[in-house]
């Protein structure tokens, strides 16, 4: 065992501890005493870890920008730390343009993406004066110059450069055959850079490519940065992204670069195809806010069927975490407040929805003795978790709570019976 007992020190947050009874701390406050204020299900996030991952990213990538991909955790309240950590803020919808927004984004550092974008989002974005809004399609440039102002909206292009990423086929984004951006095979994205260009209402200013996400390979980075420098310089543009999507680590054997290690890596390579610093941008999401909170649950019932498996279910589920059921995801599983206890159980961990997909860790690891009432927690939930969520068999959202120094406040509560039926008309 590592100072965190079976957790393993890399699937928690950068303030957990564990004090002399075996129970997990995070921020300097227990998991049970803040279940116990807070309710369960609960998300935790650790502020210190995630400004300590922002940090890490920016130092990494020198002169060059930073960009919080939000749909990983797109809170009012992330946006807030985003601002004062000095990033960029990629929204990809009105409701992420205005997170960003309220939270005190600078227009200016505020990226607008979307295969689809509606006249009332693109009218938005140009309203606002976002600093870039990344083009998707030739019929978003028709927009775009029915839009037009006095003033030329700045515009990037995405472009699919046809790198495969190695991961799974519903979060690649790179390959020719994509929803995403202009194809760089079939001449589109020439096309697209030539019609930008002759345009008085829209400033072409760089390129955008994003190969995918959960991405561990550092081949794939490395051809897609080739592609998009060349593509980049010929065209005589100042501005690269070279998006994100740098893997995390979900398990225990699992282990990978830091954050700042991806983004080093990265300015170091774009750099040595001719871009200066100031030229690049980088959109880490997952990678800044991923371990940075757990998923802490309360268990409802053990249904043990012998020699067949274990069911431990608990009070949330598929509502507050789909990525196990839309990507077969894994995690990991402890209960908080024994973590010197052997977890020498395997147990099937599922949710309460009427789905038998409904399975948090198909294959978890807690202690033989567990009982129905204890606390049980999956750790590195961060990122696309709340933001995923829903309200399945109409399950109240958790509340999510913001720790740091001996201090916890919430900033996205609980959901009530109100909050599910407050859009429907009483007919």
């Amino acid at each position: 065992m590592d100072q965190l007992g079976v957790l393993p020190a890399h699937l928690a947050p950068c303030t957990a501890q564990v004090d002399t009874t075996g129970e997990l701390t995070i921020g300097g406050l227990s998991v049970s005493a803040l279940v116990e204020l807070y309710g369960s299900p609960l998300f935790i996030y650790d502020e210190e870890h995630l400004r300590a991952q922002m940090r890490a990213s920016a130092q990494g990538f020198g002169q060059g920008q930073v960009i919080y991909a939000s749909k990983a955790f797109p809170a009012v309240a992330m946006a807030r730390i985003v601002a004062q950590e000095g990033l960029f803020w990629d929204a990809a919808s009105l409701g992420e343009l205005h997170a960003a927004l309220r939270g005190g984004i600078e227009p200016a550092k505020i990226v607008l993406h979307g295969n689809n974008k509606s006249m009332e989002e693109l009218s938005a974005a140009i309203e606002a004066q976002v600093g870039r809004l990344v083009v998707d399609s030739f019929d978003e440039i028709d927009r775009l110059e029915q839009l037009g102002t006095s003033r030329a909206t700045r515009v990037w292009l995405r472009v699919t450069p046809g790198v495969e990423a190695h991961t799974h086929a519903y979060v690649r984004t790179g390959q020719q055959d994509s929803k995403f951006g202009f194809n760089l095979a079939n001449g589109d994205a020439h096309r697209a850079i030539a019609r930008v260009m002759a345009s008085p209402r829209l400033s072409l200013t760089g390129l955008h490519c994003h190969i995918g996400s959960q991405v561990f390979a550092l081949d794939s980075f490395r051809d897609a940065v080739a592609i998009m420098a060349e593509l980049t310089l010929e065209s005589g543009l100042d501005e690269l992204c070279v998006g994100g999507g740098f893997g995390v680590a979900y398990l225990r054997d699992e282990h990978v670069p830091s954050v700042g290690a991806w983004t080093g890596w990265l300015r170091e390579a774009l750099c040595a195809h001719g871009l200066q610093e100031e030229q690049i941008f980088v959109e880490p999401g997952r990678a800044i806010v991923a371990a940075s909170a757990v998923t802490v649950y309360t268990v409802g019932v053990i249904k043990r069927i012998p020699e067949v498996r274990t069911y431990v279910a608990v009070d949330g589920g598929m509502s507050d975490n789909p990525r196990p059921v839309l990507y077969g995801s894994g995690y990991e599983a402890f209960v908080p407040t024994r973590l010197f206890a052997p977890h020498d159980a395997t147990v099937a961990l599922v949710g309460k929805h009427c789905e038998s997909g409904d399975v948090l860790v198909r294959e978890a690891r807690l202690p033989s003795d567990l009982s129905v009432g204890e606390l049980v927690m999956t750790p590195v939930t961060g990122a696309y978790g709340y933001s995923m969520g829903s309200n399945y068999n109409r399950l109240p959202r958790p509340a999510v709570i913001l720790v740091r120094d001996g201090r916890a406040r919430i900033i996205v509560r609980r959901e009530t019976l109100d909050d599910l039926f407050r859009l429907e008309a009483d007919v």
